[in-house]
């Protein structure tokens, strides 16, 4: 039973996560099989991923690419869906063990619950999902008795401190960022950073969307509030430490004033790995750390007065309620916005704030709630688009 293949499905695989993922299970044929493979627009290369790792499903959310899927696909014994609700099926076929949400943005939460509900084990690596409906999220895992195992370099980091610590109560949780490639520029300078400045980012391998979230700080943000949930603590128990190496993942510090680390290279196949093997760690290729050829590691406090969406993540978790739900939503047009170049790079703050300010407030959101302050944040933060930047 021990050595029996872990079934996999992956939400997003031809994204960055994605394609790391399918890496990992390549590397491994005898522990690991793809059951399930999901895109949301790139036919050709979910065909090319079909066609090597032979799944059982494979689901297009745009439903316009169905037929040229369907076609590539004809000689190969694969289902071909389409569309959202497809991909919140197919994470409820029983043989499935894992799914991995790999997929970016709001997107990823309805998948994610169906897979909850089903009783599969969440290898987590959509941040959306915990960050607009963790209440909601972590009960039902709790209900239905699902595990959700960290995929985030971070959070895999934290969850790897805590192990075999028992009920040790967490005294502090120092959460390690890199920066971003403008952690020393002025605000200012910070004005004219282009799109393809901001996509090059120092350390890590990502998509465009996390890249820039990722310079901005508001990934930070995204994880301060995910690590609220996985492991139950308090936001002010949470402290964004910039790590600009990114050797350290993430660290945990105890009553005693003891601080376990996490260390190694900034690979996202190494978290990818411990999530589909936990508890076992299997031997891979990846490169370990050379102790000898580290310079230094530093560390410095996030500036919060020119990254300021760090300090929106603060205060939409302490005011709770759809808040967090708002920032993203708001967020995600804005990165979108900059992305096709139609918004300033500071002016992305300017835009969450606003929205934040003007969306309707929900103490206590169902998910129907949920979905309805998305699309009334949407529409409220795409028409600040157009006012912030005439």
């Amino acid at each position: 039973m021990e050595n029996q293949k872990r079934k996999i499905a992956i939400l997003g695989s031809t994204g960055s996560i994605g394609t790391q993922a399918l890496n990992v299970v390549s590397q491994h044929p005898d522990r690991f099989e793809i059951y399930a493979l999901t895109a949301n627009n790139n036919a050709d290369l979910l065909i090319e991923q079909a066609r090597r790792f032979q799944p059982e499903t494979v689901v297009i959310a745009n439903k316009d690419k169905y037929a040229a899927l369907k076609e590539a696909l004809s000689d190969l014994p694969i289902k071909v869906w389409s569309g959202a609700e497809a991909i919140c099926q197919v994470v409820q076929s029983k043989p499935i063990d894992i799914v991995l949400t790999a997929m970016v943005g709001f997107s990823g939460l309805k998948p994610t619950i169906s897979a909850i509900e089903a009783g599969k084990t969440i290898a987590l690596s959509n941040k959306e999902t915990l960050v607009v409906a963790g209440e909601l999220v972590t009960q039902l895992a709790l209900k239905h008795r699902t595990p959700i195992l960290p995929v985030d370099s971070e959070h895999s980091a934290i969850f790897q401190c805590l192990n075999g610590e028992g009920n040790n109560e967490i005294d502090k949780i120092w959460l390690t960022a890199s920066g971003g490639p403008f952690r020393n520029y002025s605000k200012d300078e910070l004005k004219n950073v282009t799109k393809a400045q901001a996509l090059n980012h120092p350390n890590w391998n990502m998509g465009a969307k996390v890249t820039i979230d990722s310079s901005t700080l508001m990934n930070k943000g995204f994880e301060m509030i995910e690590a609220k949930w996985l492991f139950g603590v308090e936001p002010k128990q949470i402290e964004v430490l910039v790590h600009p190496q990114s050797i350290i993942h993430s660290m945990v510090q105890f009553k005693d004033s003891s601080v376990i680390a996490q260390i190694g290279q900034p690979d996202m196949r190494i978290p990818i790995q411990y999530a589909f093997s936990y508890p076992e760690r299997l031997k891979s290729d990846f490169q370990p750390i050379d102790f000898f050829k580290i310079a230094s590691l530093t560390f410095e406090k996030p500036d919060t007065d020119k990254f300021r969406n760090l300090q929106f993540a603060y205060q939409a978790i302490e005011k709770g309620g759809n808040m967090p739900c708002i920032m993203n939503a708001a967020n995600e047009i804005a990165v979108a916005a900059f992305l096709d170049e139609k918004m300033g790079y500071l002016t992305m703050s300017d835009l969450i704030e606003k929205t934040m300010q003007q969306t309707s407030f929900v103490a206590s959101p169902s998910l129907d709630d949920y979905l309805n302050t998305d699309a009334e944040a949407r529409t409220i933060a795409r028409s600040l688009v157009a006012d912030l930047c005439s």
